[in-house]
């Protein structure tokens, strides 16, 4: 018999062991995901809901509504997202699997203007479940690096990469792979102005990477020269699985021979490497048909381009189309949902 589970009913082995058993699982549908974003309630409202057969656990659906200390910016703003997309057991059906994702629906519409599945495997054998459960495929595409062995990567980057690399080493740039809090906070300063300059979408605030720091449940690789942080890249970790990245930043045109953003990405897959994480994940690489400048850059890493895309439900879709307009002009530019 089928049945939905609350976050008080799953065993925290039992859900560990389904997103390590998955082939949809992610860092991101993991307890210790939930957990760290259960610990910010000022920034989240998490989410867990599973289904079970005979308390034979199927698939979990973890996630966050976002929180805004403004009142008015919540109410324009308020989403749910679900990052990797539920964790599936091979022998789940699609019933089980709608049955899951009709409930998450039914839960968070009041609460969100839009949900959200920001798919990193493949989840077309369960598009029917979607479907039934009224969520919508929207294209989207992803990079999945080979990081099997050093010279995977090196056969992989493109001749540019290969020469940026080379040059940035020998001018001194270094990989900091036990930084301080303090180079967490000077990177989080580039990283900031980047966002306020160029990206021009709201950033978590600084609290949300230190507690990512001091919680120890991922990695941060420094980018330095000369003593100075100039870039960087906030990795969570699948251990044995995956590497992801998640911010990654640089003073680029500040230090044009040492290459900082790049730099940054190399330092994940290198570590990937040396610490048996088969696959770099770079999380999203934008929407097909639609120029984006970080999709070039990031193909010249050398991975195989994906696309998983992502399931949309739009709760009201009178503000979700004024939130696109917003977003549209204060980027100045068409919108890369």
């Amino acid at each position: 018999m089928l049945q939905i589970l609350e976050h008080t009913a799953l065993v925290r082995a039992e859900w560990d062991r389904l997103v390590a058993q998955s082939e949809t699982g992610t860092w991101f549908q993991s307890p210790e995901a939930y957990d760290f974003f259960a610990a910010q309630p000022h920034l989240f409202k998490p989410f867990v809901w599973a289904v079970a057969d005979n308390q034979d656990l199927l698939s979990v659906c973890v996630g966050y509504v976002t929180r805004e200390s403004n009142s008015l910016k919540q109410f324009f703003t308020r989403r749910a997202i679900i990052i990797g997309g539920p964790a599936i057991v091979q022998d789940c059906t699609v019933e089980a699997l709608a049955l899951l994702m009709q409930h998450v629906k039914e839960q968070l519409s009041r609460e969100a203007i839009y949900l959200e599945t920001r798919n990193f495997r493949d989840f077309s054998p369960w598009a029917k479940a979607f479907e039934q459960a009224g969520w919508t495929y929207w294209p989207h595409y992803n990079f999945h690096i080979d990081c099997t062995s050093k010279d995977t990567i090196w056969a992989n980057l493109s001749e540019t990469r290969c020469r940026q690399i080379r040059k940035a080493l020998k001018n001194g740039v270094t990989i900091d792979a036990q930084p301080t809090e303090q180079d967490i906070i000077d990177w989080y300063r580039i990283l900031r102005e980047i966002y306020r300059t160029r990206v021009k979408t709201p950033l978590f605030p600084l609290n949300f990477f230190l507690s990512f720091y001091r919680q120890g449940i991922g990695r941060y690789l420094i980018v330095k020269y000369e003593g100075r942080v100039i870039g960087g890249i906030m990795c969570p970790i699948q251990e044995e699985q995956c590497i992801y990245e998640w911010f990654v930043c640089g003073l680029d045109s500040d230090y044009k021979e040492c290459y900082p953003s790049v730099m940054a990405t190399y330092a994940a897959m290198e570590y990937g490497v040396n610490n048996e994480l088969p696959l770099f994940d770079v999380m999203g690489a934008g929407v097909p048909d639609i120029p984006y400048g970080v999709r070039d850059f990031k193909a010249e890493f050398g991975g195989r381009l994906v696309e998983y895309g992502r399931y949309r439900f739009i709760a009201k879709p009178s503000l979700f189309r004024l939130g696109v307009w917003v977003v549209r002009m204060l980027k100045g530019r068409s919108l890369n949902l």
